[in-house]
């Protein structure tokens, strides 16, 4: 597969999504902004959210909402984009809406049930409008707040989280028919599938076991998971960490690598006419990258 670079000196991107113009919109997480990056490579500022924005998506109302982690770690020092430590004190991340026209965002989400959001990474709409996302959790080095899995809607209403307490949720998608939803699980390297019984409503987690939900693949060695897109078909493809590139699950658990040159390859997204045309964020190296994918990804609900 040949790689194309189509934009560097990024600061740590992250969230891409193609949008209809043939721009890629993408989060710059080191920087704090939304950035919108040209067919030619420019980049343009969109907003500066400050925190760590840490993945987008486009909703009903054609805005772009954006999980912000809230500054959850410091970075390392050198010329790659390496999150460090831990910083000196965290409250927490939030959910904003960013209005593309304009830039002025709001904050929709910063807690569930009165506890706050733990380093908010990714998010995927649905056709009904709501979307899913997930917590990362956060560290201080000795102690983890534990990730989650939520559901939201776009207009501040209805936020649920729907599973707790689990080390590193990360990228999420939702399947073709809207029936499933996947996540990965970053740092033990495992892609999870949640069944739904309606548009945000999950299957309870069967009863003898205390997974949180049915393990579709646990990678071998030291991979890390991070954020996802579908194709059109149903594999998840899904950024793998250590491991640089993009691993291609099938929902019955085989998978394929497919290599890209940065150790920290966190996510794809697809568009073009024909849904072939692949972007990929390598974060470490401040790159994006475009390729021809082998197969369309998976047509998104919403875009702008």
């Amino acid at each position: 597969m040949q790689l194309t670079v189509m934009a560097e000196g990024l600061q740590f991107p992250e969230g891409p999504v193609a949008m209809a113009d043939g721009s890629v919109l993408l989060v710059e997480i080191k920087r704090g902004t939304l950035t919108r990056v040209t067919p030619d490579g420019s980049r343009h500022t969109v907003a500066e959210l400050g925190g760590g924005p840490n993945g987008t998506a486009i909703g009903p109302d054609g805005a772009a909402y954006v999980c912000n982690n809230g500054d959850a770690w410091e970075w390392m020092d050198g010329d790659t984009h390496l999150p460090g430590g831990p910083p000196p004190q965290y409250r927490g991340g939030s959910i904003q809406r960013v209005d593309l026209g304009t830039g002025r965002f709001t904050t929709l989400y910063d807690s569930c049930d009165g506890k706050p959001l733990n380093s908010p990474n990714d998010l995927v709409f649905d056709s009904q409008g709501g979307f899913w996302f997930t917590c990362l959790g956060q560290t201080d080095g000795e102690v983890r707040r534990m990730g989650a899995l939520y559901y939201a809607l776009p207009d501040g209403s209805k936020i649920v989280r729907w599973r707790s307490d689990m080390i590193s949720p990360n990228g999420v998608g939702l399947s073709p028919d809207e029936r499933t939803v996947y996540m990965a699980d970053c740092c033990v390297g495992r892609l999870y599938a949640f069944d739904l019984s309606a548009p945000g409503v999950m299957v309870p987690p069967p009863g003898n076991t205390t997974a949180p939900g049915r393990v579709v693949c646990t990678l071998p060695g030291y991979q890390w998971l991070d954020s996802l897109a579908l194709e059109a078909g149903g594999r998840i493809c899904v950024g793998t960490l250590w491991n640089g590139g993009i691993t291609v699950f099938e929902d019955g658990g085989t998978y394929e690598h497919i290599p890209v040159p940065d150790p920290v390859t966190t996510n794809i997204c697809f568009g073009g006419p024909d849904l072939r045309d692949a972007y990929i964020t390598a974060s470490s190296t401040g790159r994006l990258y475009r390729c021809r994918w082998p197969r369309p990804g998976l047509k998104l609900p919403f875009n702008a």
